[in-house]
């Protein structure tokens, strides 16, 4: 079932206010984080100006012939233009979904460690497109401002467990990170939905914190408020023009000895009532050094005992491999 945004659920914070001593935030950010895994986030500092650039140059790589595009393909994981086709995020969770109704074009971090067999998979060169050079400084922008709202948005998730700032951002002087730019087509495009196909099949995602700038749609973002094992409580996301929306995802929710929920959301289908309906989300995954060994709280922080220790890499990959169709 789906309705309306729930008040209260998903609460708005300044982080401005935060950057400049105001702590008082933490209450809430640790409540929603329980409950839903997501968050409004203002006072980022990021200019709209910006935004704008990003989505402009994205658009007019999109509006290439697929021909031009298929000169950057890549698979999920991989740096360039995933095609329509190629990702179902439904399928981490086990359910057969068919392909998501989107593409994306897709950066990530390139601050190799001159290691190969981790440099190919996780700091690989990104791949710009020659037909739009634009889109390459704007994504350098965007992406370093991004790096800084990540990195305060663990500080902000330390300080809401009344734990040392740098309880996580120690385990990020080289973090891994992906930025994906999706573009949800019209249904003037890609036709009748199949039956439990989204734009965005229903998910968590993998990392310690998504920062997502949005454009408002009918076939928009919906969160699940449900109950761990229990009923789905689908609701749409809420929305404010100057606000980012950050969800955690499972690295960060095994950290918290699973005390915070990793946000399971959804992007719905092009609507009927909205026929020409095109919307471009930009997303940053961010996570943690690759070799970074995350060792959940334990209680009473922590709500589990027995949840064992992770490393980052291999924890984000088997995510990663799972959402790829074959």
């Amino acid at each position: 079932m789906s309705a309306g945004v729930v008040p209260g659920e998903i609460p708005t914070v300044d982080l401005g206010a935060w950057r400049a001593g105001d702590h008082d935030v933490g209450p809430a950010v640790d409540s929603a984080l329980q409950r839903a895994g997501f968050l409004l986030v203002t006072g980022h500092g990021i200019d709209a100006d910006l935004r704008a650039e990003v989505r402009a140059a994205a658009r007019r790589f999109f509006a290439l012939p697929a021909e031009v595009k298929q000169r950057y393909a890549v698979r999920i994981g991989g740096r360039g233009w995933l095609a329509p086709g190629v990702e179902a995020n439904g399928w981490v969770e086990g359910e057969p979904t068919p392909p998501d109704l989107k593409e994306s074009f897709a950066a990530g971090a390139d601050t190799a460690t001159g290691d190969p067999a981790v440099d190919d998979v996780w700091f690989p060169p990104n791949v710009w497109p020659a037909e739009v050079p634009e889109l390459a400084d704007a994504v350098g922008r965007w992406t370093a401002a991004m790096r800084t709202v990540a990195d305060d948005l663990l500080e902000l998730c330390a300080a809401a467990l009344g734990l040392p700032a740098d309880a996580l951002t120690r385990l990020a002087h080289r973090p891994t990170w992906t930025f994906n730019i999706n573009r949800y087509p019209p249904l003037t495009e890609v036709g009748e939905p199949a039956p439990n196909q989204f734009r965005i099949g229903p998910h968590t995602d993998f990392g310690t914190v998504t920062v997502l700038d949005r454009e408002p749609g009918a076939g928009g973002l919906q969160v699940d408020l449900g109950e761990d094992g229990g009923d789905e409580q689908w609701v749409d996301a809420p929305y404010e023009p100057d606000a980012l929306t950050v969800n955690i995802g499972d690295l960060l929710a095994h950290w918290t000895g699973l005390r915070w929920r990793s946000g399971r959301h959804r992007v719905l289908p092009p609507q009927a009532g909205a026929p020409q309906e095109e919307l471009v989300s930009l997303v940053y995954f961010y996570e943690l050094d690759h070799d970074a060994l995350v060792t959940p709280l334990a209680p009473p922080i922590g709500r589990r005992a027995d949840l064992d220790p992770v490393v980052c890499a291999p924890f984000i990959k088997q995510r990663l491999d799972a959402i790829s169709v074959p």
